[in-house]
């Protein structure tokens, strides 16, 4: 329990001088207690925390107008879809694999969604993907383009590119995720960063 601090007391000069302010000043409520005003409390000098040291800044190399020194690299929070793709275990036989980012595979099938909205491009990849795979082919092309130069008119605001970044994941989820067994993007011969191989599984495998 803290022990509570007297107040300090008037020195004798103090003292004199509010007796004689009290003497030549009117009472506004006379039949009040005149009382002497408070007076702060002191702390001792053995209470008195001393107050901790401000650190030193070292301003020698501080130039008005300088460029602010790069300190640390920029890091990414999420790579490229690029560098995604390019990351996941290769799935299939690794010459073929080899061979199809060549371009020197034979394309069986492709479908071309370009220009479509999400909302259009998620079924008709579904259906194109399933009917393929059941048909026993193997390697297909999805077209997507590399994405509008400009934003689209509409309420919500939408990445550049964003049928391009979205069909991946939608082969990799449902019932595409049993029909597909490598996704990369396709050789230049074949649209680039616009397209992908879509290698699919043996059926009933």
């Amino acid at each position: 329990m803290s022990r509570r601090k007297e107040p300090r007391r008037l020195r004798p000069d103090e003292e004199a001088l509010w007796q004689q302010v009290a003497r030549q000043t009117a009472p506004m409520h006379p039949d009040r207690r005149s009382e002497r005003p408070a007076q702060p409390a002191t702390p001792s000098r053995a209470g008195t925390a001393k107050a901790p040291a401000r650190p030193h800044t070292d301003l020698s190399g501080f130039r008005i107008g300088g460029a602010v020194p790069q300190t640390a690299a920029r890091h990414d929070l999420q790579p490229g879809l690029s560098d995604q793709l390019r990351a996941q275990p290769v799935r299939m036989d690794a010459k073929a694999f080899g061979r199809m980012k060549r371009g020197k595979l034979r394309v069986e099938a492709r479908i071309d969604l370009h220009g479509l909205t999400l909302a259009e491009a998620h079924p008709r990849l579904n259906g194109f993907i399933l009917d393929a795979h059941a048909a026993g082919k193997r390697l297909v092309l999805v077209i997507t383009g590399k994405g509008r130069d400009r934003d689209t008119d509409g309420p919500m605001p939408m990445r550049r590119g964003a049928l391009r970044h979205q069909v991946p994941q939608w082969l990799g989820q449902g019932a595409l995720r049993n029909a597909v067994l490598q996704v990369t993007e396709a050789h230049r011969a074949h649209g680039g960063s616009g397209a992908f191989y879509v290698y699919l599984r043996r059926p009933g495998k």
